[in-house]
């Protein structure tokens, strides 16, 4: 069974929209955890638009006081502020991601070229400090061999493609899905680990799951969204019956 991690940007984002503390970010971890998950993302961007610095910190010392088998992994893009809290907190795992200017959420995966040029020393920098480090990158074997060859620990495979088709019609999420089996089986043979995130939900995480290889799938907006209706306890331990097959 895959690890769920569960991306709490959006519980910050509803409580930067109002100012203050409500709702509260460790709460929401608390019941997560609570709830059964084994895995908590967060992505603190520049703009500090939702999760802060100081969210990173006190998630981190949270984990370790009451839940140390609980996996924290930070997620962001490699500049200087980021990469000396990375370093200072010392996730499980960072997961290197792309962002562009202006952009609301990623919108693909690292692409070999002179943006990626820093990749290789970073990747070495965070796993001397014992950091496993993953790369975002899209179901596609030009990426997935490049992540291999910088050094990278993991993949998290960009699945935005797959569930766009997947609410097309099933047949297409299928046709879809055959190129992530593919991707996963590449990336399995280059000695990477497997974690994939972006707009995986409760519908089309029925078929994801059964991706060959899969570690850890992180999801946010979906598990945030559902939860303001039924709430946070019932929906993580939706995604993790639809993990458990």
């Amino acid at each position: 069974m895959a690890r769920l991690s569960i991306n709490v940007n959006k519980v910050a984002t509803l409580r930067n929209s109002r100012g203050g503390t409500i709702p509260n970010v460790l709460e929401a971890v608390d019941v997560c955890v609570a709830a059964g998950t084994r895995g908590i993302t967060v992505h603190p961007r520049a703009d500090r638009r939702h999760i802060t610095p100081e969210d990173v910190r006190a998630i981190a010392q949270t984990l370790r006081q009451r839940s140390p088998g609980v996996e924290f992994n930070i997620e962001g893009d490699p500049r200087p502020d980021l990469l000396a809290l990375v370093e200072d907190v010392r996730p499980d795992q960072c997961t290197l991601v792309p962002v562009v200017a202006g952009d609301i959420t990623s919108q693909a995966g690292w692409r070999p070229g002179p943006l990626t040029a820093q990749i290789p020393q970073v990747i070495e920098r965070l796993r001397t400090r014992r950091i496993r480090v993953s790369l975002f990158v899209d179901a596609e074997a030009d990426p997935i061999r490049w992540a291999a060859s910088v050094g990278a620990n993991r993949l998290e495979l960009y699945t935005e493609p797959f569930a766009r088709a997947f609410e097309r019609s099933s047949g297409e999420g299928a046709e879809m899905f055959a190129r992530y089996v593919e991707a996963a089986t590449l990336a399995h043979s280059l000695g990477l680990g497997v974690n994939a995130g972006h707009d995986l939900d409760l519908a089309n995480l029925v078929m994801f799951r059964t991706l060959p290889y899969l570690d850890e799938v992180s999801i946010g907006h979906a598990i945030v969204s559902r939860a303001l209706f039924v709430g946070l306890p019932t929906v993580v331990g939706e995604y993790l019956q639809v993990l458990a097959g």
